[in-house]
């Protein structure tokens, strides 16, 4: 029998990646979203609005999977809203499910975070020392990252099946309307740069500009994930995924920068958050697209300004130690550098950029 599963967001980064790869690899999937964006072919859409636990119910009602992904979250106005209606989108989907995933796996993204504390209280507490290992746990705060975790666990124990939590740094990848997608922002801004003469600045703080970090493709993640729900060495373990290789953006901008074909701004030392200065962006874009006969014209499809701030502007050094997934058997690796070039090819293949 074909190995059957179910991806909760299927229409974001992660959740698009991993429907891709579990196609190719022969299983049957299916994709439980709001329905705003289309779903890889080969993959049976379900739709439904998660906070909704009766609709949950009955878009799966009849749905026999062995694997649930969940990669999914909804940005609230505080950490207090996004834990209530997050914890509970998880918990609306293994209720649905419930005694059928008996022996199945589900897997869990949520991200570093984990150790850094929520947007509310980012970097505000006592952050781990680098590279964070999982063994460091979780940070005395409060975090929906947790809540979904804690859902999981008592699902788990509750229906009989194994686990697996995965925490990616930012994450590279092709999905348009993704609210956390720094690679296509970032293709964006550049793009911007490149047709309007502006500078192509750093946006982010000295700590990033100067130290080490690291990044997760999209791919890679599939991949862990496949490998994760799959192997009993990786059951009921939480691990951390990145690419293998780390750097500096002080490197990266400039490599970045030629790809587009603009000139990078030497970093001033102070942070120069995109949002504040993107205004302009929505109706720059439009012209652009329609120059270029884009397919997508609206820029809040493929830019999330916010998100990359706050990943640029961290004023602390963030990387990741995956060693525990390495001893368990995953050795999968990915250039960032590659990762990169890789997506803008193919924004530019499916007429995104110019």
């Amino acid at each position: 029998m074909k190995s059957r599963a179910l991806i909760v967001g299927v229409s974001g980064v992660v959740g698009s990646a991993l429907a891709t790869k579990l196609l190719a690899e022969g299983w049957q999937v299916y994709g439980l979203s709001r329905g705003n964006t289309p779903v890889p072919e080969g993959c049976t859409a379900l739709t439904a609005d998660l906070t909704s636990q009766q609709a949950v119910k009955n878009a799966l009602q009849g749905i026999e999977v062995d694997k649930v992904f969940f990669s999914v979250w909804a940005r609230q106005e505080n950490e207090q809203e996004n834990i209530r209606v997050n914890g509970a989108m998880v918990r609306h989907v293994l209720e649905a499910l419930g005694s059928s995933l008996k022996g199945g796996h589900v897997a869990l993204v949520t991200g570093l975070k984990h150790y850094l504390g929520p947007f509310d209280a980012y970097g505000k507490g006592e952050v781990p020392l680098t590279p964070f290992r999982e063994e460091q746990g979780r940070q005395p705060v409060d975090n929906f990252y947790y809540a979904q975790e804690d859902e999981v666990f008592a699902a788990a124990e509750k229906y009989h099946f194994s686990w697996s939590v995965h925490r990616p740094h930012t994450i590279i990848g092709y999905a348009v309307g993704n609210a956390m997608n720094m690679g296509q922002t970032l293709a964006v801004y550049a793009t911007l740069c490149k047709q309007t003469g502006q500078p192509f600045v750093f946006p982010g703080s000295s700590a990033q500009w100067h130290g080490v970090t690291d990044m997760t493709d999209a791919r890679l993640l599939a991949s862990q994930l496949l490998w994760a729900a799959t192997s009993k060495q990786a059951a009921d373990q939480d691990f951390n995924v990145v690419n293998g290789d780390v750097f500096r953006w002080k490197w990266m901008w400039g490599e970045i920068a030629h790809y587009f074909g603009v000139e990078p701004v030497p970093f001033s030392g102070e942070a120069q958050p995109l949002e504040g200065r993107m205004q302009d962006a929505a109706a720059q874009w439009q012209t652009i697209a329609e120059q270029f006969s884009l397919k997508q014209a609206d820029v809040n499809r493929l830019a999330s300004w916010w998100h990359t701030d706050a990943d640029l502007g961290r004023p602390m050094e963030v990387f990741t130690d995956v060693s525990k997934s390495r001893k368990a058997g995953f050795m999968d690796y990915q250039c960032t550098r590659d990762a990169f070039i890789e997506l803008f090819d193919k924004l530019k293949a499916e007429k995104m950029i110019p």
